[in-house]
């Protein structure tokens, strides 16, 4: 049982949207609901209920044309909900686009460097909208983004959506190949580019690689630049493109009438981390999304009409997208692009206090590099706005959340969540009605049934195991791109138990019914956040001459994390400094700086499987002092052992 740390007061909880919900259950169904844990009973025995309450109580807008909830609801596969009902996904987020009041903030690194009303939002999502549809764009299109975290992403988002087309996005620090990997699989009709982007006070280029991916995608019929580092008039030439206001600046910005299409009309292509070869193409639909998505902010954040929220990330990780849908309700956002660590540890709190934010996301690692730095932002700022920090990525440690408490503020709900690019949602979230414990994800989200199986595929508590989700649920992918017939979809959810979706995280559940998450079952890195594909490494490292083979792998280490890289070099190869820079070049040259491993080691041998397939899990046991639970399906066993020495030693 981990330590509380906070305990809301009970006028703190008879303020938040959740316990509205709840009376509100309680009186419609003549039920007790006297805290959370009676509030995801209902959710999970009632659950085809839940989800309509939701989508009225949330406020989405919509028909719901007297569908049933869930069509199919015994099949964690075929399950649908809503499945006559209609909506458009823009539509929901730009409901607010008649008011002067401000919409969204952009930041980056210290600085607001622009404001928008919900009046302007709407006038250049409609402008964006009408060009992308004089250029051809239909229904089931996909637009694509290489774009940082700056308005004009969200702005050509919701016009891509609003007309009914498909949206994905990289950010501006993916190599070429890394994006190419993805958006070639995807055949976009046309690319949104920015000229470069912004990290720790230096400005980056984007137009050389940006030309690059423009030769490398030959479906593109249009290509649209985005001045962002220079002014529109220093943008060098780039083929077949147009600049921002040459495409856009034409179109009428009179609102736009939304076309409303089914619940499952897919809206974003997000991506695997490429951890077996290219990256799936991840389908996800409108209506799964925005239900998730406001349900988490209203119910487990307390996101209240008129708040502000800010969420530090980049544009191609999913919690952008859970930035932007809160919009939906009737809250406006703080875009940021850069450091959330620049040029102080605590910038973002001097934000928090100018912009008066209420709920704010930030990585783990800002919390523990605060710790570590030993600053007092209670102490330093006033944070009376502030009533939620939300911490996602990567586990935070228990005495991080003690600092938090004694350091940041005392009474204010502290949540860390887990979920995922594959459910575009939470497992595991927040909960403003209940108690926050050290080292724990305070609940598991409502609606879901996530449960955590021992190799019997028997749930347990108390137990690490793997993450499980039981129970349909509305924002499960449409599928993969591309794959027609339904098999990779399945290879990677379902075909370990049947009709048991498996995530991929080591996980428990504490017998007070909080989520601690150990970190990922399969061979995804999770570096402080950030989730890393291997292949996109190996793919860059086995193409320098000296090595042979090699394997990548995540260390926990007092609560962070770093990513060690043994290589297996050819013979008559030294990993000097020399090979050492050159492989770190390589990969930041053509991955991303975030592939870059914080340590790279020399071994003479690595683990394989039977098939001759390098074990990364067994080389993570050894080197966190655990027995390799697949050693019995190694050819080359003895290998672990120069792991576990070269561990001790660094």
């Amino acid at each position: 049982m981990g330590q509380v740390v906070w305990n809301p007061r009970v006028e703190h909880i008879e303020s938040t949207r959740i316990y509205a919900f709840a009376q509100r259950v309680s009186r419609k169904y003549g039920v007790n609901i006297r805290n959370y844990a009676d509030l995801y009973r209902f959710s999970i025995e009632n659950n085809e209920a839940f989800w309509g309450d939701i989508w009225d109580f949330c406020g989405i807008i919509g028909d719901r044309n007297g569908s049933p909830i869930v069509v199919d609801a015994d099949s964690m596969k075929r399950a649908r909900f809503f499945s006559k009902a209609q909506l458009n996904f823009a539509e929901n987020l730009l409901r607010r686009r008649g008011e002067s009041a401000e919409a969204v903030t952009f930041w980056c690194e210290g600085q607001v460097l622009r404001r928008m009303s919900f009046r302007d939002l709407d006038a250049e999502v409609s402008r964006v909208a009408r060009a992308l549809s004089a250029a051809g764009v239909s229904p089931g299109d996909r637009v694509a983004g290489y774009m940082p975290n700056i308005p004009e992403t969200l702005i050509a988002m919701l016009a891509t959506t609003a007309i009914g087309a498909i949206w994905s996005v990289c950010s501006s620090d993916l190599g070429v190949s890394a994006v190419l990997d993805r958006l070639s699989q995807i055949s976009p009709r046309v690319l949104f580019m920015a000229d470069g982007a912004r990290y720790a006070g230096k400005e980056h280029d984007a137009l050389t690689k940006g030309v690059e991916i423009v030769r490398g995608l030959t479906s593109l019929e249009r290509v649209v630049v985005v001045p962002y580092l220079r002014s529109e008039a220093a943008l060098p030439n780039v083929p077949n493109s147009l600049s921002w206001s040459e495409f856009s600046g034409p179109f009428s910005d009179d609102p736009l009438s939304f076309e409303r299409f089914p619940f499952n009309h897919p809206v974003f292509v997000l991506f695997t981390s490429g951890t077996t070869g290219s990256p799936k193409c991840i389908v996800h639909g409108a209506g799964g999304t925005l239900i998730q998505h406001m349900k988490e902010h209203q119910l487990h954040f307390d996101l209240q009409p008129g708040d502000r929220m800010l969420r530090f990330t980049t544009s191609g990780w999913v919690l952008w997208n859970t930035l932007v849908t809160a919009l939906a309700s009737n809250a406006s956002i703080v875009i940021a692009d850069g450091s959330a660590m620049y040029p102080r540890p605590d910038t973002v709190f001097d934000l928090i206090d100018q912009e008066k934010i209420n709920v704010v996301g930030v990585p783990p690692q800002l919390v523990a590099a605060l710790r570590k730095d030993g600053l007092s932002p209670r102490r330093s700022h006033r944070l009376d706005s502030l009533k939620c920090l939300i911490a996602s990525g990567s586990r935070v440690a228990p005495e991080e959340y003690v600092y938090v408490y004694q350091e940041i503020k005392q009474d204010f709900q502290f949540a860390s969540a887990s979920g995922g690019t594959d459910i575009i949602a939470a497992f595991g979230s927040g909960n403003p009605m209940g108690p926050c414990r050290a080292g724990e994800i305070p609940v598991i989200a409502l609606g879901m049934k996530a449960e955590i199986f021992n190799s019997d595929a028997q749930p347990v508590v108390g137990q690490e195991g793997e993450l499980v989700c039981t129970l349909p649920f509305p924002s499960a992918p449409l599928g993969f791109w591309g794959d027609k017939d339904g098999v990779r979809l399945h290879e990677s959810y379902f075909s370990h138990w049947p009709n048991v979706w498996r995530h991929g995280d080591w996980a428990e559940i504490t017998p007070d019914g909080g989520l601690i998450v150990h970190g990922r079952s399969d061979a995804t890195l999770n570096v402080n956040g950030v989730r890393i594909g291997t292949a996109e490494i190996y793919r860059q490292v086995e193409a320098i001459e000296e090595i042979q083979e090699s394997v990548v792998v995540a260390e926990d280490r007092q609560g962070n994390s770093r990513s060690i890289l043994f290589v297996r070099l050819k013979q008559g190869a030294h990993l000097d400094v020399a090979l050492i820079d050159k492989i770190r070049r390589r990969i930041r040259e053509f991955a991303s700086p975030r592939h870059v491993p914080n340590l790279i080691m020399e071994v003479a041998d690595i683990p394989k499987t039977m098939n001759g397939k390098i074990s990364e899990l067994a080389v993570k046991d050894v080197i966190h002092g655990r027995p390799a639970r697949n050693r019995g399906a190694l050819s080359n066993p003895e290998s672990l052992g120069l792991f576990a020495k070269l561990s001790q030693v660094h």
